[in-house]
């Protein structure tokens, strides 16, 4: 019998079936691959006239000082979100509802807004009542508001995801709420949520290629600009292409730097330690319903009457 009852082992025909179904579909996306690559052959977009533009070092300057401005505004963005979410986690896991509910109503309202509105309100609406912001502060605060919310219930869940004997047995060990929160319960579910957290950082690396739109000088307006020179024969396509293997590049060096905080943080010396100290009364009140049930099983068969019918022994008669 099969040790799991969400899934069984395929048989013979399910095996074809599965190979046939993935040779398939990789040929269908090879297929689709080939196309968009004989269409960009066809309308000479790999011809030299347009990439001559970046064999200039003036454009591969422009574009680095493009990235520095993308990662400025990401840099920024992403301690304010990560700030901001065990804030607004930390309120909306607290026990007193006069925090509780105004922290949740703040970050529904933050996770409704779109991003772009946001920017939208903060750089043309706020000028109507006399403020006024600079494009880079206007694209981190609008990152900042949106994945700090998100990144709120991404903390929330993982906390509330971790087993009620985690709070309990650091309570047991005499240490206050906000110890359990921070030596216990945060590191692991920072740890267990850390893929959710890191795929939330990525997008909001994506997310700054929206700054183009109230003319942040990011990476994608720079682009866009070069894109549309028509002395270097509007190199659109391969601007395009440049700019989204850096935006890979970048995304692949926030997953190393993901992974190797999330080993260190699992070599931390205090996370070790109270992980030590909590781990031997997770099993305590199991252990105890083990001993009562066991205690209550003796009494019952040393009390019970014996099959035989024989009566327990009584006192001498006088």
């Amino acid at each position: 019998m099969s040790g799991s009852v969400l899934y069984d082992v395929p048989g013979p025909r399910a095996v074809l079936r599965n190979r046939v179904l993935g040779i398939v579909t990789v040929l269908v996306l090879l297929a689709i691959l080939g196309w968009l690559l004989w269409r960009l052959w066809a309308t000479g977009q790999f011809t030299a006239s347009k990439w001559e533009a970046f064999t200039y070092t003036q454009v591969w300057a422009q574009v680095w000082a493009a990235t520095l401005r993308t990662l400025a505004a990401f840099g920024l963005a992403a301690v304010g979100a990560l700030a901001l979410g065990f804030v607004l986690a930390i309120g909306r896991l607290s026990d007193h509802a006069w925090l509780r509910w105004p922290v949740t109503f703040v970050t529904e309202f933050l996770r409704a807004v779109p991003v772009l509105v946001m920017m939208f309100l903060l750089y043309y609406g706020l000028p109507v009542i006399g403020i006024r912001m600079d494009n880079y502060w206007v694209v981190v605060i609008a990152l900042v508001a949106y994945n700090g919310s998100v990144l709120a219930e991404v903390i929330r869940a993982g906390v509330e995801a971790l087993p009620r004997g985690q709070r309990e047995a650091g309570y047991a060990i005499g240490l206050r709420k906000s110890g359990v929160m921070r030596l216990i319960l945060l590191p692991q579910a920072i740890r267990a949520m850390m893929p959710v957290i890191l795929a939330q950082l990525v997008v909001t690396l994506k997310d700054t290629a929206l700054g183009f739109i109230i003319t942040y000088e990011e990476l994608l307006f720079y682009a866009r600009f070069i894109g549309s020179r028509a002395p270097l024969d509007s190199p659109i396509v391969p601007a395009t292409i440049v700019v989204g293997a850096i935006y890979i590049g970048l995304c692949l060096i926030l997953s190393g730097i993901a992974r190797l905080v999330e080993k260190r943080m699992q070599k931390s010396p205090r996370v070790r330690a109270a992980r030590e100290a909590v781990g031997p009364r997770l099993h305590e009140s199991t252990n105890t319903e083990l001993l009562a049930a066991q205690d209550l099983n003796e009494l019952t068969r040393t009390s019970a009457p014996s099959e035989s019918g024989d009566e327990p022994p009584r006192g001498r008669p006088r």
